[in-house]
Order: C-alpha cells, then structure tokens, then sequence
C-alpha cells in the first residue's frame, strides 16, 4: 500500500509545474523553510511562495518536477521523506544537478493533515556544496 505522503508530494509537484503557488504555499507549516539554494533559504509560507515564483522564472516557467524512488520513515506526527528527486525544464544550463536526492520533513497538524517543515531538494549534497 502507497503511504498517503507520496500522494500528497505528487499534488505539490502538480502545484509547481502548474505554477499554483498559493495552493502550494497552504502544504507547509507556518515556520517552514525552503532550501531554494545551498546559501539561500526562505522561511515561512509567504517566502516560500515568493522563492517558487523566482524558482519557476529562473526555469522559464518550464519547471516540471517529478518524484523517483521514495523511502518514507514515519515516527509519530513526523516523517522524514528521501526521494530521488528528478527536475526537468526548457533551461538547458543550471549550477545544479536536476537529477537530486532529497529530504523532505513533514509534520502532523492538529486535524491529522501532512505539511512539509522543511523542504531541502539538495539532500546531503549540501554538505558539499
């Protein structure tokens, strides 16, 4: 049975490439951050909308991410999320790998609902970065 965390990751994806940022910016925590790049992070929902909207022009409104295999660790109303994330774009040039090994953090609300508190698309690349 699919963990309802990859349904839910496929809707945030299917925000960015429809470039719906509000709706995205309602799947994260008041307080969560956006690793945008390895020395730029955006907190809260208002900067991580405003970072979408440069993230989706800096990809020529093209930005189309998609997830690859997924390991999903689960303890309480806290999920740790590693997935092989793949980006693809009309951009043929970017500093950035489009074939990354995320982590995402995702936090239970009140009514039971999955949001992500941290977004970090780098994974442990940003060690090396």
């Amino acid at each position: 049975m699919e963990h309802e965390l990859k349904e839910f990751i496929k809707k945030c994806d299917k925000a960015i490439k429809q470039e719906d940022f509000d709706t995205l910016k309602n799947y994260y925590t008041d307080d969560a951050i956006l690793v945008v790049k390895p020395d730029m992070i955006a907190r809260g929902k208002e900067e991580i909308k405003q970072a979408f909207i440069k993230i989706a022009k800096y990809f020529n409104n093209s930005l189309v991410p998609a997830q690859g295999e997924m390991i999903i660790l689960e303890a309480g109303d806290t999920a740790l999320v590693i997935s092989q994330t793949l980006l693809e774009a009309d951009k043929n040039e970017t500093e950035y790998s489009m074939d990354r090994r995320a982590t995402y953090v995702f936090k239970k609300n009140s009514q039971g609902e999955w949001l992500c508190a941290i977004d970090n698309s780098y994974g442990t690349d940003l060690i090396n970065m």
